[in-house]
């Protein structure tokens, strides 16, 4: 896998490693995620939501390796 340029600069900078990722999207497979997600079965995993003007503090908080589910920012 070639490694993307996102994912080299995360390694050289950062202390993970990004890989990157290669998927071929299906027709009939996101129409069956669609129909999943209009019907309520799929739903994300929220974990905390932050304003928009606490993205500071949201970064911090991801940064430190707090999150085990999604991060939501709001408007």
């Amino acid at each position: 896998m070639i490694p993307t340029a996102a994912a080299i600069a995360a390694s050289r900078f950062g202390r993970g490693t990004l890989l990157g990722m290669l998927t071929r999207d299906r027709a009939a497979d996101l129409a069956t995620l669609r129909d999943l997600i209009e019907a309520g079965r799929v739903t994300p995993a929220v974990e905390r939501t932050y304003p928009l003007h606490d993205v500071p503090e949201a970064l911090r908080y991801v940064g430190a390796g707090h999150a085990r589910a999604k991060i939501v920012i709001t408007t």
